[in-house]
């Protein structure tokens, strides 16, 4: 009767750990779907004037307007494109009146990179979004400044490479400038959502674990000695 006792406190208990692991999960897909769903509302908002002061939180993917003059210089980041393969991500400086930023123009295959070059164009007026998430971390490469490839979008960096502010706005729009650089606009693509799968395994495995604890329950005890 001990043992008895003992499998099934211990089965029981076991289970109850992974259902709440499943039921955190189910309540991370709500809270995940909500910020997906108010991310994608920003993006698609309105956009406004680049304001003066910005703020991380209150203005990630914040839809602008800016008007400026698009500088000769670029920096390249390697990105990888689905059905496209591998390419770069060109970055461009925009001289404003009020301060030089920095403008993801969008993607180019890596063929036709070499190709490129860039000069002062005349004025234009771009939509995009305000990118402010890191990118970077302790595993994230040097660039290679030689041959002008970037291994993410360090925008603190940049701005230094190319003596601008430290804002980065992600083109949503084709300009006549645009040239062979087609446009990649801020979504919510990249943004991990798999709490649903998670939630299934931590289920599947409750529902294996309490049939593992009925069969230990239902054997004799002695059953496995000869």
């Amino acid at each position: 009767m001990r043992r008895l006792m003992f499998l099934a406190t211990f089965g029981l208990g076991g289970a109850a750990i992974l259902i709440s692991l499943g039921i955190w999960q189910v309540q991370r897909l709500a809270w995940k779907e909500e910020l997906i769903a108010d991310i994608e509302k920003r993006i698609l908002a309105a956009p406004i004037k680049l304001p003066a002061e910005l703020n991380p939180e209150r203005d990630a993917y914040l839809p602008v307007e800016v008007t400026g003059v698009l500088g000769a210089g670029y920096l390249r980041v390697l990105v990888s494109q689905k059905q496209v393969g591998a390419g770069y991500r060109i970055i461009r400086p925009m001289l404003r009146d009020e301060g030089t930023i920095l403008i993801d123009m969008g993607f180019v295959p890596v063929a036709k990179a070499d190709a490129l070059k860039f000069e002062e164009g005349p004025p234009l007026t771009l939509v995009g979004n305000l990118q402010w998430p890191q990118e970077t971390d302790k595993f994230t490469p040097v660039p290679d400044v030689d041959e002008n490839i970037w291994f993410a979008r360090d925008v603190e960096r940049m701005a230094d490479a190319l003596d601008t502010q430290p804002i980065l706005v992600v083109r949503r729009d084709a300009p006549q400038s645009g040239g062979p650089v087609t446009p990649l606009p801020v979504d919510t693509a990249a943004i991990p959502n798999d709490h649903l799968q998670y939630a299934i395994t931590w289920f599947s495995l409750s529902a294996i674990w309490l049939a593992m604890t009925a069969v230990f329950l239902r054997r004799k005890p002695g059953a496995n000695k000869s």
